[in-house]
């Protein structure tokens, strides 16, 4: 790959064969479209998403340094209790880290691959953003059939640091996908949508044989998934199937009623996991100075 020239369009296309990836690095390093032969595999990303600049209405994002929701945008390490910015509306929480929230370089881009980056130097207004300093990156590579994402995060504080890292992509519910996957237990969530219980996945709930997406509303994250989730529209939509490494062992499914978009995220702790750091299975990894965390998320395409 060629190093890229930061002046270029704020738009960055893949291209191999009939397979066309569009990444937005100046909106949250996210993902407006990815299509095979013309057929979006995520959800398009709508204009009025694109003309305001909104990372959650793009097709994918990064969640760093951490995924889903921290309550009330507070949490206590090294005997200090870190309130965050709320940056999601009059939502009451913190929600999905700040890579999505924040411009992202373009370091390296090729006909079929790029690398963006974020440096935060957790100085000034930013340090209520996230008060630790980190480098991370996104690496895409595109064949015809499979999107690779690697990311990868170090810690740049003088100090350990917790650190997080995900993906939270949105798909198309039309032509009535079908997810399968399986996990050994999903937590249940308060009034407050945050975690309250975990339990072994109810029959209602269990994706092992497969559900219809939207059969039941769901916005919970399983534990212990096998780091495989399938998705097969009807005719003429793909099959799909997600595959993640070890750091990606928590799955984060989101059905909203009614909604045009499905999302499946794999990610690398569960929600809420600054709040219970004495908990040893949370996913939330503790990085000292110098220290990174990588993982690999395939999207592989396996029938169309």
């Amino acid at each position: 790959m060629e190093k890229a020239d930061p002046e270029n369009d704020n738009m960055l296309s893949l291209r191999t064969g009939d397979a066309s990836l569009v990444l937005a690095p100046e909106i949250g390093g996210s993902i407006l479209g990815w299509t095979l032969a013309g057929q979006p595999i995520l959800r398009r990303t709508s204009a009025k998403a694109l003309i305001a600049g909104n990372g959650r209405g793009m097709a994918c994002f990064p969640l760093v340094p951490y995924s889903n929701r921290i309550a009330g945008g507070k949490f206590s390490l090294h005997g200090s209790t870190h309130a965050l910015v709320l940056n999601f509306g009059d939502h009451p929480h913190s929600i999905h880290g700040i890579g999505w929230q924040t411009p992202w370089q373009v370091d390296e881009a090729g006909p079929r691959a790029a690398r963006l980056s974020l440096t935060h130097h957790a100085e000034g207004a930013a340090a209520a953003l996230w008060p630790f300093a980190f480098h991370a990156t996104q690496s895409f590579h595109l064949t015809e059939d499979v999107l690779h994402v690697v990311m990868d995060l170090e810690n740049l504080a003088p100090c350990s640091a917790p650190a997080g890292l995900g993906l939270h992509p949105f798909f198309p519910a039309a032509h009535r996908p079908v997810l399968h996957f399986a996990a050994d237990a999903v937590w249940t969530n308060g009034t407050d949508m945050l975690p309250d219980a975990e339990i072994p996945v109810p029959p209602e709930w269990d994706h092992h044989a497969g559900l219809a997406v939207g059969s039941t509303a769901l916005d919970n994250c399983f534990s212990a998934w096998r780091g495989r989730a399938d998705i097969a529209w009807a005719p003429p939509g793909p099959v799909l199937s997600i595959e993640a490494t070890d750091l990606f062992r928590h799955l984060v499914v989101f059905t909203p009623p009614g909604a045009d978009f499905f999302c499946v995220e794999p990610v690398s702790h569960r929600n809420n996991a600054l709040n219970h750091l004495n908990i040893d299975d949370t996913g939330m990894q503790i990085l000292e100075p110098g220290q990174s965390l990588q993982g690999e998320i395939r999207f592989r395409i396996l029938d169309v």
